[in-house]
């Protein structure tokens, strides 16, 4: 197990093992190999050396990368993007709806931002956005490829989300599966990745002092669990001239797990202390990396901040804290980083 101080109190974080290792055995270090064919970089330094050196290839954008063999031209993709874009700014225009968020979280804070953005698209849609399909792909297909099976026409003057009408433009199965999947890599993250933030910062928090903002909470949970704990980049001639240790064969696995608490980069790193981002700039300091590289940041970045900023706002309005009776959670290894069933209740 591995225990993280919360400012607040002692609350054990349970990391998955392989991440628990890398803690254990590679805290502080700068490039070590991790597989025979797979080096790992965690010092902020070449850290950034590597992501500049070349752009993501295709098969290393996440989000973007080619669905059922097919590529997503960055036109495309910046298209997708745009359209989610305006239904994350159309729902915070809104008047903050008003529901129970206490429960299980992440899943309570998904559900909300789930109806908030995309409430008014059809069934076929809405069902993409259920967590349970994080399970397998192969589950996941099977709901795109019945709902695809629809023609799914928009009526006229129907109030659907701005990325639900790109599917109602798709004509052919082929193109309405296209346009499904892209739906479901565009939009569910949106809602996964914020409920998920959320729950990690109400986790290492929570009760949190009146005067602390928002922004600093947010950075500081993402710097003990960055969204995505590793970034994968395929084998490429040019990361032999970053460090001799990678050859042109390796592949290199980026860790801002390891990066985010290094305690050559920050004081006490294992401690939730939004305080030191009122001196950092979370777009200049070394080695912090939760929106990826300055080179090519996300593009949620603009969503993902605002809409977590929403549900906090939300939960310290109705006084709601992570439930005392409550001392351990989990973190599980899969791509979005993030405590587990944190169970929400009213102080």
């Amino acid at each position: 197990m591995y225990v993280s101080g919360t400012g607040r109190s002692s609350r054990t974080t349970v990391f998955a093992p392989r991440m628990q290792a890398l803690l254990h055995d590679h805290r502080g270090d700068d490039v070590f190999r991790l597989e025979a064919d797979t080096v790992a970089v965690a010092g902020p330094e070449r850290t950034d050396a590597i992501l500049a050196a070349r752009p993501a290839a295709d098969v290393e954008r996440p989000t973007f990368k080619p669905l059922q063999g097919r590529s997503i031209p960055r036109t495309e993709a910046s298209t997708v993007m745009r359209a989610i874009g305006r239904d994350v700014r159309a729902a915070l225009a809104k008047p903050t709806p008003t529901a129970d968020l206490t429960g299980d979280w992440p899943h309570v804070g998904h559900v909300y931002l789930r109806d908030l953005i995309l409430g008014a698209d059809p069934y076929r849609l809405r069902v993409l956005m259920d967590r349970a399909l994080e399970l397998t792909p192969l589950l996941t297909w099977t709901v795109i490829a019945a709902g695809a099976a629809l023609p799914g026409r928009r009526r006229p003057g129907a109030p659907v989300s701005a990325i639900a009408g790109l599917t109602a433009e798709a004509r052919t199965y082929r193109d309405r599966r296209h346009a499904m999947g892209l739906y479901r890599r565009a939009a569910a993250p949106v809602c996964f990745t914020v409920s998920t933030l959320v729950a990690g910062a109400l986790w290492l928090g929570s009760p949190f002092d009146d005067d602390t903002p928002n922004e600093h909470i947010l950075y500081e949970t993402m710097r003990l669990l960055p969204p995505s704990w590793s970034i994968l980049r395929r084998s490429s001639p040019e990361y032999p001239a970053v460090d001799p240790r990678i050859t042109a064969t390796d592949d290199v696995l980026l860790l801002p797990l390891l990066t985010h608490r290094d305690p050559a980069i920050w004081a006490d790193p294992d401690e939730f202390r939004p305080e030191r981002w009122a001196r950092l700039d979370p777009d200049e300091q070394p080695g912090y990396l939760p929106f990826g590289h300055v080179s090519e940041r996300c593009w949620g970045r603009h969503m993902v901040m605002p809409m977590a900023g929403l549900l906090l706002d939300l939960l310290r309005a109705d006084g709601l804290a992570v439930d005392p009776g409550q001392s351990t959670a989990r973190v599980r290894l899969a791509g979005l980083l993030g405590v587990s069933e944190v169970r929400v209740t009213c102080r």
